[in-house]
């Protein structure tokens, strides 16, 4: 796991020597800066955890190198220090942002205190559920409200959805967060080297385990641990994983004794597992064992009002220490709002850092987008060698749209598959811009509630 870096930044050499010899000591990866525009010109080139800086200094102060860093990436924790503590002074810094403020002198097992905080708050805000919707807004709250319990978790949703990010929000909103967070893909590992990885071995205990080994039930004691895929987990595992989670102990593999653990466990799977332990692939103790909370998180296509937030966020991200400021064309926009997103939110990411890498200009075109999305979203598509001609004085895009679907559906008698094959669009696009503009389709009529 990669060192957490943090910028300190004090107008003293001395003051920064201290702290950096302090935060060194502990394992963080420090950086010093002699003055708040030194150390925005570190933040802008490369990314920093947290940046711990003195409030009174020479040029930029503490509290407007707090704006200046709040206004680029809201998502920095920032840490004051000084020795011209006062009520208003530390108002100002919380209200402004701050993390916390502390009074020189301080003491250096409070420093370490706070940032060790601090530090858990980021790993949260590294993670932001970007959103914007009333439909993650209920997510949001639902975390707030489960995290603080002990109890297991079964976090559901479509691959790409982000369910390890609401599993790490969980964490970080709860009694353990101080403690570690160990996350595991049950479908990416080996059935025969998962068990080792969930409960470690014994030295000898099967070709190549020369020394004994740690499982991550053990590594995240105290702690919460996160099995991604749960619904791929072999059955004989499933077995053991139940007696750890009821028994609250493990037996390493070629063990003989019995460790007791603490963890608490949080699950995700894109399966219905219920339906799986009707078919008896998915055991049904384990399942009501795991399922005593949940959360489902909805497809990206269901809130849509999310889309231009992680647009913008994606854009900021894959842009940072770079001087580009990327556009999107209205055509390649509407295109990204309006894609169904099969791969939800992870689609919607690679979409936008492929775009920024191929864009001329630092403009992202339709030719810029992947080709699954692109499809179907040009005129010359639709029937081959196009002879629509725009009119001088323009046209009604959406009345041009609704025409075409309305002349597609009538001609292939309300069939939607081969509409779309019609309009060169995906299955899905076309129910979407059914639903949109309120057209029959099966002999019915549509709500006509335009979710774009």
């Amino acid at each position: 796991m990669a060192r957490k870096s943090i910028l300190v930044v004090d107008d003293e050499k001395n003051q920064r020597e201290i702290l950096e010899t302090i935060l060194s000591g502990e394992g963080y990866d420090v950086t010093t800066a002699s003055s708040g525009e030194a150390a925005m010109k570190f933040v802008e080139s490369r990314r920093f955890d947290l940046v711990l800086t003195d409030l009174k200094m020479t040029g930029m102060s503490g509290l407007d190198l707090l704006k200046e860093l709040t206004n680029f990436d809201r998502s920095i924790i920032v840490i004051l220090l000084t020795a011209h503590g006062s009520v208003d002074s530390a108002v100002d810094a919380l209200r402004l942002g701050a993390f916390d403020y502390l009074q020189k002198p301080y003491d250096s097992d409070k420093l370490l205190e706070t940032v060790s905080r601090a530090l858990n708050k980021l790993s949260a805000l590294d993670t932001e559920i970007v959103s914007v919707s009333p439909e993650m807004d209920k997510v949001k709250k639902l975390i707030l409200k489960i995290a603080k319990s002990n109890s297991t978790v079964l976090i559901r949703g479509e691959s790409g959805t982000g369910k390890e990010l609401i599993a790490r929000a969980i964490h970080i909103n709860s009694l353990r967060a101080s403690n570690t967070f160990q996350a595991v893909n049950c479908a990416a590992i080996n059935e025969n080297l998962l068990e080792s990885e969930l409960f470690g071995h014994e030295k000898g205990s099967f070709t190549g385990a020369v020394g004994e080994k740690k499982g991550l039930f053990e590594i995240a004691d105290g702690g919460t641990l996160f099995l991604d895929e749960i619904g791929e987990l072999d059955i004989a595992l499933q077995a053991k994983l139940l007696r750890a989670l009821q028994e609250r102990e493990i037996r390493r593999v070629g063990g003989v004794k019995e460790i007791p653990v603490d963890v608490r466990v949080l699950a995700a799977t894109n399966r219905d597992l219920l339906k799986m332990t009707e078919e008896n692939r998915f055991r049904e103790d384990l399942y009501y064992r795991l399922n005593v909370l949940s959360i489902e998180i909805p497809p990206l296509r269901e809130r849509r009002s999310d889309i231009p937030a992680l647009m913008e966020f994606f854009i900021k991200k894959h842009t940072r220490g770079t001087d580009r400021e990327i556009k999107i064309e209205p055509a390649a926009n509407a295109l990204l709002n309006d894609y169904h997103y099969p791969g939800n939110v992870r689609q919607l990411e690679s979409a936008i850092e492929r775009a920024i890498l191929l864009s001329e200009n630092d403009t992202i075109t339709l030719d810029d987008l992947p080709p699954e999305m692109s499809a179907g979203s040009r005129p010359a598509e639709i029937g081959g060698d196009s002879n629509f001609k725009l009119p001088p004085e323009g046209v009604n895009f959406e009345d041009v749209e609704r025409s075409l679907i309305e002349q597609a559906m009538e001609r292939t008698d309300g069939n939607i598959t081969k509409s779309a094959k019609l309009l060169g669009l995906t299955f899905r696009t076309l129910q979407y811009r059914l639903e949109k503009y309120g057209i029959k389709k099966d002999g019915e009529e549509t709500d006509g509630e335009d979710e774009a």
